[in-house]
């Protein structure tokens, strides 16, 4: 099975031990000196580097989907809709005691 590797957008460098626990590959903005580098640059180093970017800047994951590069938007609404879910069990298990 061929492993995939992972690029992380600035905003997400914190979870990179997250994703290393759970056995990613991962690689973040910040590791490969692209910090404050151009949209472009950083789609060009994935798509050189045959990296999966990780990013909620929709402009990166339109760059990406243009050039072929994999990448996973994590949208707002994604993440609204994670926490309300998260949100709502948690008031029905307060609602049960």
């Amino acid at each position: 099975m061929v492993s995939l590797k992972i690029l992380l957008d600035e905003m997400y460098t914190g979870l990179k031990e997250y994703l290393q626990a759970l056995g990613w590959d991962v690689l973040t903005v910040q590791d490969v000196n692209l910090s404050g580098a151009s949209d472009r640059k950083i789609v060009e180093f994935a798509e050189r580097n045959g990296l999966l970017l990780v990013t909620q800047d929709e402009k990166h994951a339109d760059l990406a989907s243009l050039r072929g590069v994999p990448c996973v938007l994590i949208s707002k609404i994604m993440l609204t809709k994670m926490i309300d879910v998260e949100l709502r069990k948690k008031n029905q298990r307060l609602k049960r005691s």
